[in-house]
Parts: structure tokens; sequence; C-alpha cells
């Protein structure tokens, strides 16, 4: 018995102590996971800064004259020419006024003509010729005061443009201090884009501007988009004309100016969009933004060491347009390979096999 028990415990432990060493030899499968090799290639970035639209001139139309609105021969939206009438005020006093002055004006000038021979043939004095041609002349003084309000109760554009609101109606008194003015005329043959950038962002557009002087820059910079308040690009492109010649001190921001053509009038005055500035980038490095993520406030990149292993890097991106890319400004060099696969999964440190892939085969993948 002891015998047998003997064999049976050595046995035992025999295969107990195999079972051990195979199981130390033991290891996790490797997968596969794509990478892409780092290179650089040309790309386009767009700033983008909410602006304001304006007329190239917007001209509050107010009365010179007291009175009531007669007669109004506009609309809201109205396109106009310069010239074209717009608004008639009262001027049936005026009228009356007028009638009256020129009757004093035929009188005062009947006057000057009965004493001119008179002095002529020295029956009278010169005082007395002064005397009636002062008359003559305060009398059409005032005559053509009268006239000139009559006039300036018939208001017209003063420029091509579009009609504003009409916050008046006939019937209502208005003088040249009434608040509201009858409306507002806007040329927008041309449209003006107001935005502003801070100092950072107007060093970049600057630097990278070719020209040596300020003005040669902007002379020389790409034309910009507009981005309606619809979401949708407008067709025609527009050209920055005027930086600011010093930041606002409250706020550090430079003010911009870019002019659009508006030949069929789709932008009106008061409107508003995004302006977007192309920044046009050589032998750059790029980066799928899906490629990526976000660690405790730092953009991620997932990389394979020497030994294969995944390797957590913080890198400094921009935002390419179309939502796909970043441009890496730091963090990855040309001999880096990062993961377009299992990021957000795949931990730091664990052994991959890379397959090594194209970057344009994400853009057009195999069948």
């Amino acid at each position: 018995m002891n015998k047998k028990y003997f064999i049976t415990v050595f046995v035992i432990t025999l295969l107990i102590s195999c079972n051990k060493k195979d199981s130390s030899k033991t290891t996790l499968p490797v997968s596969s996971y794509k990478v892409v090799q780092v290179s650089k290639s040309n790309t386009t970035l767009l700033a983008e800064y909410p602006t304001k639209l304006e007329g190239i001139t917007d001209i509050d139309i107010r009365p010179k004259v007291d009175g009531y609105i007669e007669k109004i021969y506009v609309d809201e939206g109205q396109e106009v020419k310069k010239g074209q009438l717009l608004f008639k005020l009262e001027t049936q006093t005026a009228t009356q006024e007028a009638g009256a002055a020129k009757a004093r004006v035929d009188v005062a000038q009947v006057e000057v003509n009965r004493l001119m021979p008179l002095v002529e043939r020295k029956i009278i004095s010169d005082v007395q010729l002064a005397t009636a041609k002062a008359n003559l002349a305060s009398a059409k003084s005032t005559y053509q005061s009268i006239i000139a309000r009559i006039n300036y109760a018939t208001i017209t554009s003063p420029v091509n443009g579009i009609v504003g609101t009409l916050p008046l109606r006939i019937g209502s008194y208005v003088s040249s201090q009434t608040a509201q003015p009858l409306t507002r005329i806007s040329d927008i043959s041309k449209v003006y884009a107001y935005f502003s950038v801070n100092e950072k962002e107007q060093l970049d557009i600057m630097m990278n501007a070719e020209g040596k002087t300020f003005q040669d820059k902007i002379g020389n910079m790409p034309l910009v988009n507009l981005v309606l308040s619809n979401g949708i690009a407008y067709q025609e492109k527009g050209k920055i004309e005027t930086f600011s010649g010093q930041a606002n001190t409250q706020t550090g921001s430079f003010n911009v100016r870019a002019s659009f053509p508006n030949p069929n009038r789709l932008l009106r005055s008061g409107g508003s969009g995004v302006i977007q500035i192309p920044t046009n980038l050589k032998d750059v490095i790029l980066i799928p933004q899906n490629a990526t993520v976000e660690l405790q406030d730092k953009r991620i990149a997932l990389i394979v060491d020497n030994e294969n292993k995944v390797k957590f890097v913080p890198i400094e991106v921009r935002a390419v347009p179309g939502g796909k890319y970043f441009v890496v400004d730091k963090g990855l060099s040309a001999n880096d390979k990062f993961l377009i696969e299992g990021v957000g999964i795949v931990a730091e440190g664990t052994p991959i096999k890379p397959e090594v892939i194209d970057l344009k085969e994400l853009d057009n993948p195999k069948k």
C-alpha cells in the first residue's frame, strides 16, 4: 500500500509540475492594428469670424422742414435711383405764404421802378431809393425762403439704393428734430463685411501674407468666403480691404473690413454671416481627427514605439475645414507611425502588430 501510494503521489506531483511549466510559457496573442507613417502634405485652413453686413452707404432720410407727410411714393425694400421721389410733405400753408410774399416782392419792385427815374432827375434823394431797394431785397429773401421750404417738402433719394423700413405713415407730423428718420437708403451695389480678430490671429494672418509692407500684405491676401446666416456659402468671393490701425484697448481686437460684390442685391444692409479666411499651408503633418483622443484637456495621438508598443503622445493641432483632419503643429515627427484603428480602446503599453497603410486609403478605401 505504501509503495502504491508513493507512486501515485509522484505521478500527480510530476503532472502538476509539467502543467506549471507549460502555463508559464503561455502568452496572449498580439493583435494587428492599422497604422499610418507620418508624412507631410499641403492643405488649407479656414479661420472663421462672425460678421455684420452694411451697404457702402447707409443714409438716414430726414426732413429739413416741418410738416405733415402728404404722400409716400416708395415701399420698403424697393430699389430706387438717385433723385427719385420718396416723400412729399404738406405745403398748402407754405404755398399761401409764398403767394403773399410774391405779392410783396412785386409791390417793392414797383416802388423801386417808380423811384429810379425820380432819383435820376434829382427830384428825390438817393436815400429814398436805397430804402426801397432794401425793402425789395428783404421781400425777395422772404419769398425765396418760403420757396425753399416748399422745395424741401419734396424729398428725393440722394443715392441709388434700397429703401429701408418706413416707420411713419401719411399724416404723421415730422420735423428736422424727429428722432426717427423717414427711412434709410442703403447703397448695396457692394457690401462691406465688418468683423474682429484678436492680436494673435492678426499676426498669424499678416505673417502668412506675402509682401514687404503692411499694405502690400493686405493687397496680396487671398480672397475670403462669406457663409450666410442660412449656412449657405455666398457665391461671390470677398476681398479684405482694411485693418484698424490699432487694437481696441478694451477687447484687444482689430477691426477688419472686407467687401463683396452684390450684383443680384442678395446681400442686404444689417445682415449677418461668417467670414472664412483661408490660409494655405505647405509641408505640414496631417492626422485624422478620429485618430486622436482628448485626455485631461489634451489632444492625444497613439503611436507605435520601437518595441511595437502603443505610446500616448500629446499633440498640438489646428482643425482643417471639413472636420476630418487636424494639422499637427507639435508632437509628431516624420519617423512616427500613428494608430488609426483601436483608438480609444487600446491601452498605452499594449504590444501590437502594426499594419502600415497609406493615409490616402482612408479617403479612398479599397473595395
